[in-house]
């Protein structure tokens, strides 16, 4: 690569967090007044998790256009996820519903709706709201989406076959990246960009930020979206179902454009953990 294409597109990468700051309301606004949506409820209640609970997360209680109730839960960890359920009968039992996502990056913004399956357990009062979810909360597929790539919005098929296509490729790297060790320290998303992009792409980062020993005298190199990839390093590191998917450039395309997914699916097993405890909200609307 040019050395000052490569400068380039480290100094973007380098500016990428700070330009993308609050990406993820204006986009989700953005997103919203586009199809309608941000009209067609509004919120009748808002709990947000006790002092003291962990997490930091809020539950809305929504009212549509027809008066019938459902409920969002929000994780200021992962701006960009909306967890919705049913609304809870007497009992305080519901079912999830969806996973709604809208992330933006500097080229544009992913939109999806992954269909979920599966109960839970929420009480609802005047002044507190206590959530639990006792069983393990299932992920039926993406059923609906958008793409804003550039000047290009890709809506209907096309863009429903786009993202699952994303959906089965982040599934598969973030299941290699679980499974390499247990790294329950990275306790966000800057963090989890920090300790793993080295390892995804070390082509893309600094030399003193690459992994010791990811290039030796002998590996063999291709050239795919103005970078050459070791795909030495490749066969080595990676499972052999994510070698073309890195070595053809589409892993760099994934990451760059939806880090926030990939972030989500990583940590997805552990926000389920964290939804099966019993967790006091007090009402703040």
């Amino acid at each position: 690569m040019n050395l000052y294409l490569l400068k380039f597109r480290l100094i973007i990468y380098g500016l990428a967090p700070l330009l993308c700051l609050g990406c993820a309301s204006l986009v989700d606004k953005a997103g919203r007044a586009l199809d309608g949506s941000a009209f067609a409820e509004k919120k009748a209640a808002v709990y947000r998790t006790a002092e003291g609970s962990g997490e930091t997360m809020e539950i809305q209680k929504m009212r549509n256009k027809a008066g019938e109730y459902s409920i969002v839960i929000i994780m200021d960890k992962f701006p960009a996820m909306k967890i919705r359920g049913s609304a809870p009968d007497e009992q305080g039992e519901f079912q999830f519903i969806a996973r709604d996502y809208l992330g933006g990056n500097v080229h544009g913004w992913n939109e999806y709706r992954l269909e979920l399956s599966g109960p839970g357990n929420l009480v609802l009062s005047e002044t507190t709201a206590m959530l639990s979810v006792p069983d393990e909360i299932e992920t039926v597929g993406i059923s609906s989406g958008r793409i804003r790539r550039y000047d290009t919005r890709i809506t209907g098929t096309d863009a429903l076959s786009g993202l699952r296509n994303r959906h089965e490729r982040i599934l598969a790297i973030t299941e290699w990246l679980n499974s390499r060790e247990n790294l329950s320290a990275l306790n966000s998303q800057k963090e989890f960009e920090e300790y793993w992009k080295p390892v995804l792409f070390p082509e893309m980062v600094l030399n003193k930020k690459r992994p010791e020993g990811w290039q030796m005298e002998s590996d063999q190199w291709v050239r795919a979206e103005d970078i050459r990839w070791n795909t030495s390093y490749t066969r080595r590191v990676f499972p052999e179902l994510l070698w073309d998917i890195r070595n053809s450039g589409t892993m760099l395309r994934d990451w760059e454009e939806a880090v926030e997914w990939i972030y989500i699916e990583y940590e997805w097993s552990r926000i389920q953990e964290l939804l099966s405890r019993e967790t006091l909200f007090d009402r703040k609307k």
